[in-house]
């Protein structure tokens, strides 16, 4: 246990600096270790129990975020985008499946694996690259939603069709196993109604009880639904849904997500482990197909209902990307069936195989979606409305005219350099690809405009003929900057635009502050040095007298009211 640890870490530290996510650098840690390589793993009995624990865990996770309210907040793009995903992807992948030879069941089973994306993934890549509140981010998480809706819906009628097919341990019938799970139902249906907020009002109290607490709600209901034939995973989404509609659920599943991560490592060993590679060498040629189906057919599909809806085909193409990979549901879903003896170890292997391929491209599409968007910009043509009608409603309050400043970003930082700016009479046009931020923005009676600062064609349309400043209040972490900085792209894209002013650029830090200037930004801000040197002279300014009018000890001079808030 303890070398499968201390590989792990190795591997996936590894898989971080080829910014790969850590699924592909655990299944790769089971191949290395399992018996066709290493042989480091000989018994795994404990790796399969760590794993089952993980698996209830994670499906707990996402039970959570299955609040019986969630389905009445999406939007229709999300419910269209996903729902057309899914069903092109699981109708088009059967027959690509039936043509490679595959049987019906086998067709079926790894037709609708093909049609889960990642949302941990997906998540982690959009906000790395501070893309998770944009208008293609936001799409993208609503149709993750609607795909996890049938990740559930999925497994809930594969644990009923193994209880039908004789799957029942406990040795119950047909109508004993519907019985069975009209009482486990009723009784977390009860626990809902009555139990679930007062419980969890006293455990939260004690953080170390309620993650005690949390798996051990998880891995009960997964054990009695494991004994009653419906299958631990149905019984883990079951404890998840029982708590997400209380006050107490993001409490839990920030409490379990480190832990979740830990136990799937147990679950992506194994798998990596079981994997026949003289097997896998048969399957190069099928997983390819399918591999080339997910990275190109999910995107394209997603595009076409984007397009149709009246979404721009950039916006389209930004949040096709972030389904061009399948997740790890899908390897879940597909051990289920192997376990019920529905499909052979082949097809597992199949599956793994278009997994690791798909999401390793997929992580790079995502990264470099940018350039990626400019070489196939032209061929998206016909995904795109003469009237891109959705996104031009955004554009609406278009406020014309000139401006002195044109501000990109409008979080807190970038309201703050607006509030500055136009207390000193300079005019300011604000630009942000939040629909949010820009709805608070022009709540303000401030001129707008909604866009992306990454899209040349966006900018070519902005009012900068006559504007002595470009100011870009978009934060940039440090981890996020390389050869594809999106700062460095809008200082290029402007020049190209005709733009003859001034440009301040955000840096992370000193050293990135050097860079940008070294690439011809006019102007490096500094939040936190600025902050930090705005603050010191405030303090050395303050007069030394106290409210009451005595004098204040050296060091300790009190603002007077006024400055506090200044």
């Amino acid at each position: 246990m303890a070398a499968l640890l201390a590989l792990a870490s190795v591997v996936g530290l590894a898989g971080l600096l080829l910014r790969q996510p850590l699924i592909v650098s655990f299944i790769a840690v089971g191949i290395i270790a399992g018996p066709d390589a290493s042989g480091l793993v000989r018994s795994t009995e404990h790796i399969e129990l760590l794993a089952e624990i993980g698996i209830a865990v994670l499906l707990f996770l996402v039970g959570l975020k299955l609040d019986v309210k969630l389905v009445r907040t999406l939007g229709a793009v999300a419910l269209a985008t996903g729902l057309g995903q899914v069903a092109f992807t699981s109708v088009f992948g059967f027959l690509i499946c039936l043509l490679l030879g595959f049987d019906a069941v086998t067709s079926a089973y790894v037709a609708v694996a093909l049609t889960f994306s990642s949302t941990i993934i997906i998540v982690k890549l959009l906000s790395d690259k501070r893309e998770i509140d944009s208008l293609h981010g936001r799409i993208a998480l609503g149709f993750l939603i609607v795909q996890d809706i049938a990740v559930v819906l999925a497994m809930v009628v594969l644990s009923a069709y193994g209880v039908g097919a004789g799957g029942s341990r406990s040795g119950l019938g047909i109508a004993g196993a519907v019985g069975s799970g009209a009482l486990l139902l009723g009784a977390v249906g009860l626990f809902i109604r009555f139990g679930a907020e007062r419980l969890l009002a006293r455990i939260v109290t004690l953080p170390e009880l309620l993650v005690t607490f949390s798996i051990a709600w998880a891995v009960l209901l997964a054990a009695v639904s494991d004994w009653l034939g419906f299958g631990k995973e149905l019984g883990g989404l079951l404890g998840g849904v029982s708590i997400a509609s209380t006050s107490f659920r993001e409490a839990v599943a920030s409490r379990l997500a480190s832990l979740r991560d830990f136990l799937l490592l147990f679950f992506f060993i194994g798998l990596g482990a079981r994997l026949d590679l003289e097997v896998l060498g048969d399957q190069l040629g099928a997983s390819f197909i399918l591999a080339l189906f997910v990275l190109i057919g999910n995107p394209l599909i997603v595009l076409a209902i984007m397009g149709y809806m009246g979404y721009r085909k950039r916006t389209g193409f930004m949040a096709g990307l972030t389904v061009a990979q399948i997740s790890e549901f899908s390897l879940i879903f597909m051990a289920m069936g192997l376990s019920l003896g529905h499909v052979r170890p082949e097809a597992m292997g199949l599956v793994t195989l278009v997994g690791l391929v798909t999401i390793t491209l997929s992580t790079y599409m995502i990264v470099y979606s940018q350039p990626l968007y400019g070489l196939v910009e032209k061929l998206l043509g016909p995904f795109e409305r003469a009237v891109p009608h959705r996104e031009e409603a955004a554009d609406a309050a278009d406020p014309g005219g000139d401006y002195d400043v044109v501000l990109f970003g409008l979080g807190r930082y970038g309201r703050e350099i607006a509030k500055g700016l136009t207390g000193r009479g300079m005019s300011v046009l604000g630009v942000d690809f939040d629909p949010e931020a820009m709805a608070r923005w022009r709540r303000r009676g401030l001129p707008g405009l909604y866009g992306d600062a990454t899209d040349p064609d966006f900018l070519e349309q902005l009012p900068l003929r006559r504007s002595d400043w470009v100011v870009v209040a978009i934060p940039a972490h440090p981890r996020t900057i390389s050869h594809h900085d999106f700062r460095l792209s809008l200082l290029q894209s402007l020049r190209n635009a005709g733009f003859a002013g001034r440009v301040a650029l955000t840096s992370a830090d000193r050293a990135d502050g050097e860079h940008l200037l070294l690439a011809g930004t006019d102007l490096v801000i500094s939040p936190f040095e600025d902050a930090a040197a705005r603050a010191v002279e405030r303090i050395a300014d303050a007069p030394p007298e106290r409210a009451g009018g005595a004098s204040a000890p050296a060091g300790r001079a009190k603002p007077p009211p006024s400055a506090v808030h200044g």
